[in-house]
């Protein structure tokens, strides 16, 4: 239908349009368009996060109710989420009943801060600190010499790691200082390195510009659903 495919593509057009010329424009009133643009994003994600929390609690209950493997964890999902849903909500553990609602959040000690800082954070660096183990076992296999490349970045990598410890700069102690790991490592990181990285950052830019200009445009069409 019309109003389903050619209406959507049109607002699209035209926010994408006013969006880009007030880069080029920056007078009134394109120049504040950047800023309404962003309250209306905030708007937005605000539903998409009420939407994810409920899918989040279906797929947790459907966990539940089937007896799925490992289905205990959805229900300690479903309680973590609704406990820190009532300590954000309410200011449970706030003596000073002046504190505003919202401020409360960042209070030391109220409830939401403490299980913040003392369950949050200690799993998330347990996540990240199981996640070397990944790391390493990626490593093995990229570092693997199996042609001139991969041989180039195991060296590359051997002296980044051993340039950054102590013993690196122990090792080649003896040679003039620009000989040293700790300086061939810095230069490894700052020249190709940073080289990579911004070609990669380049890549990312026109890749980003191409899809936007097809959104625009309503050559790409996937945000509709279905097969348009």
């Amino acid at each position: 239908m019309f109003w389903k495919t050619q209406i959507p593509v049109f607002i699209v057009f035209v926010v994408g349009m006013l969006t880009l010329l007030q880069w080029f424009i920056p007078h009134a009133p394109l120049n504040q368009i950047q800023v309404h643009m962003t309250q209306w994003f905030d708007i937005i994600a605000v539903f998409a996060i009420v939407l994810g929390g409920l899918n989040l609690l279906k797929l947790q209950f459907a966990k539940i109710t089937s007896r799925q493997h490992d289905w205990q964890y959805a229900l300690v999902t479903i309680v973590g989420f609704f406990v820190m849903l009532i300590f954000g909500f309410t200011k449970m553990g706030v003596e000073d009943e002046a504190v505003r609602l919202g401020s409360h959040l960042q209070r030391e000690g109220s409830n939401f801060h403490w299980m913040f800082f003392n369950v949050f954070t200690p799993l998330s660096s347990t996540m990240f600190a199981l996640l070397a183990f990944f790391v390493a076992s990626a490593s093995y296999r990229a570092f693997r010499i199996r042609n001139a490349e991969a041989t180039l970045l195991l060296v590359a990598g051997i002296i980044l790691m051993l340039g950054r410890v102590p013993i690196g700069h122990i090792l080649t102690a003896w040679a003039p200082p620009y000989l040293q790991l700790p300086a061939i490592q810095e230069w490894i990181y700052s020249v190709p390195n940073l080289a990579g990285a911004r070609a990669i950052m380049i890549g990312i830019g026109l890749g980003m510009v191409a899809t936007s200009l097809r959104f625009i445009l309503g050559i790409e069409k996937s945000f509709l659903g279905g097969d348009e």
